[in-house]
């Protein structure tokens, strides 16, 4: 290309593979331009979610998952208790283990300190029946001691199977109900005030094909049973499925991405096929960062299929906590124009916010996927939102929120930009956000749709641990809405005017100052993995070879090939193996005054003719 041409820009669908660590700072300058909001704007912004926030404090009461993340927040050791013992209890195998655990969880935690502090009673009943647990396990040197273990000893099962119905009530806040036909008919009620779903059917992603089957079969039933119930030709009046690609395919990972393919496009064509069919939507959930450019793959070779030619109900989740949300926008908008056809787009904040985290520190990555600021994200999804409202006529916004401050730019973005209420909707959890979305929808007549899981318990607790996990700390608005110590003006705050934090260290800055970290790399991301190939390029092709260096002429084994792993086909070269005689020459050449005088002379007449070679 000559050099007074500018380098032409990457598409949308390049950045996605080549953006995945870029610099956070840089992407944030970016999202802040494209959320095009001047200072007026956001102060109106401001305005009109703090009065949102005033409007659910007066008139609404608070659902009882807001109570109790209130109560028990990750910033407590309490919460942070019955989350860990939330998350382990199903995974333990017998009832011996079960006790301990919830001895190690509750009895230590001090929880005389919640009671009466809850607007719930069922909360405040809980943490009588926590500090009552805790006091019986706690034993220790104490006078009771004696009495206290046989008390213990007796209550163990009682203790257990109460601990077991406080994480199944708990759960069953989060999830509508354990099969398709009860959850519909529990929904009943909110829709006939004009409320829609999107019924989500848990289960956490497949190990085996046989689990991958089964999940096909139930997302398909789910969908018969869901098509009985979509009277409408708008697909957006009509109830919808969410779907995960990892529930569909055991091998869903971009290492196994031949695999993953040919599991994930006939089952998620099908199941397209048949939503398209029965005239209901059909979103594609979001999951871990490196999955993303397998996904998008999966869904363009879906979308081509002729069959789905006029439906507008295929649906993709971006989750604006990516540093691509923006360019996975872009690409959709484009893939909507190709096809000439109209795309929904769920946006969210993102839901696996700890695991991004973690796994890049335990690899020793130089970044995070991931913005690692709360404001940081909530930035993102307003200019994710100006983005898709511009997108209307090709894209269907869908705002999945909890947040007033994020509700209320929406809305002034939209009426700003001219976009009309029923060219997007708003969307919340089951059990989560609900007085919110009743005012939402009462004072604008925007449309509102619930995301609502369901499954057995068996099934829940992975899920309910994200929600605790993404709702629980002290700064998120679910928490906050209900703690009537934070100014409204605090819970509906700007997060354009958000403090700058310390970056989260990674890489090799991970332990600093004490120490140094190792440097890893990402082998499913696409950046990381073409500079490894460019590197390898220039020895690609080179045969490399392998024998014994000793400083004598021996014999020598029989040189055998070595192949690669990844490619059986190509010999990568030749390693030569010492024998016994070789290893007798090397030792003579080293301890010449242990060799045999032959051998010994051998070696010094060679070593003779080497100085007279070196020296003439």
């Amino acid at each position: 290309m000559p050099k007074d041409l500018p380098t032409p820009p990457l598409d949308s669908r390049t950045r996605i593979d080549t953006d995945q660590y870029a610099d956070p700072g840089a992407v944030l300058q970016r999202l802040r331009g494209s959320a095009a909001l001047s200072d007026a704007d956001r102060a109106a912004i401001t305005k009109r979610a703090t009065r949102l926030v005033e409007t659910l404090r007066r008139d609404t009461r608070p659902g009882l998952m807001e109570v109790f993340l209130a109560e028990y927040g990750l910033s407590t050791d309490e919460g942070v208790a019955l989350m860990c013992l939330a998350e382990a209890l199903l995974r333990v195998p017998d009832a011996a283990t079960i006790d301990a655990l919830i001895e190690d969880k509750i009895a230590p935690s001090d929880w005389s300190r919640h009671l009466g502090h809850a607007a719930s009673p069922l909360v405040n009943a809980s943490t009588w029946a926590l500090l009552l647990t805790g006091r019986v396990l706690d034993g220790g040197a104490k006078p009771a001691h004696i009495l206290r273990h046989a008390i213990r000893r007796v209550g163990e099962p009682v203790i257990r199977a109460a601990v077991g119905r406080a994480m199944r009530e708990l759960g069953a806040q989060f999830v509508l109900g354990q099969d398709i036909d009860s959850a519909m008919r529990r929904a009943r009620t909110q829709e006939a005030k004009g409320y829609t779903y999107s019924y989500d059917m848990l289960g956490e992603a497949a190990q085996t094909e046989p689990d991958a089957q089964r999940y096909f079969n139930a997302y398909t039933a789910a969908i018969d049973a869901i098509a009985k119930a979509a009277p409408h030709k708008d697909v957006r009046s009509n109830p919808g499925i969410s779907v995960k690609l990892s529930a569909l395919s055991a091998r869903y990972d971009v290492l196994q991405a031949d695999r993953a393919m040919a599991d994930l496009m006939p089952r998620l064509g099908a199941l397209a096929r048949q939503a398209a069919a029965s005239g209901i939507g059909l979103n594609v959930d979001a999951e871990e960062a490196d999955r993303l450019g397998l996904s998008l793959d999966v869904i363009e070779r879906v979308l081509d299929d002729p069959a789905l030619a006029g439906w507008d109900g295929f649906g993709v989740v971006v989750q604006a906590y990516g540093l691509r949300a923006m360019h996975v926008i872009d690409w959709l908008d484009s893939t909507a124009a190709r096809l000439g056809r109209r795309l929904m787009v769920r946006l969210v904040k993102g839901a696996y916010w700890d695991t991004e985290i973690k796994r890049a520190q335990t690899a020793g990555l130089a970044g995070y996927p991931v913005f690692t600021e709360k404001s940081a994200t909530d930035i993102s999804y307003i200019a994710c939102a100006r983005r898709l409202l511009a997108a209307a006529p090709r894209l269907y916004p869908q705002f999945a929120t909890h947040n007033a401050q994020s509700a209320a730019a929406i809305l002034h973005m939209a009426d700003q930009d001219g976009v009309a209420l029923d060219r997007f909707e708003f969307q919340r959890l089951h059990g989560m956000g609900a007085a919110l979305h009743e005012t939402l929808r009462t004072e604008t007549g925007a449309r509102c749709r619930i995301y609502a899981p369901v499954g057995a318990h068996r099934d829940l607790l992975a899920y309910l641990v994200r929600r605790l996990l993404e709702n629980g700390a002290n700064s998120s608005f679910v928490n906050q809405i209900v703690d009537g110590d934070v100014p409204a003006a605090t819970v509906a705050a700007d997060p354009f005017d958000a403090p700058k934090v310390a970056p989260l260290p990674t890489g090799c800055d991970l332990f600093a100052p004490t120490r140094q970290n190792a440097m890893g790399f990402d082998l499913r991301d696409a950046a990381t993995t073409a500079a490894l190939k460019a590197a390898r390029a220039p020895f690609r092709h080179m045969r490399w070879t392998a024998e014994p260096q000793i400083a004598c002429a021996a014999p020598f084994g029989q040189a055998e090939p070595v192949v690669s792993p990844s490619d059986l086909a190509d010999v990568v070269g030749l390693v030569t193996t010492a024998t016994p005689d070789t290893v007798a020459a090397a030792v003579a050449a080293a301890r010449p005054w242990d060799a045999p005088p032959v051998a010994r002379r051998a070696v010094l007449d060679r070593a003779a003719d080497a100085l007279e070679a070196a020296h003439p």
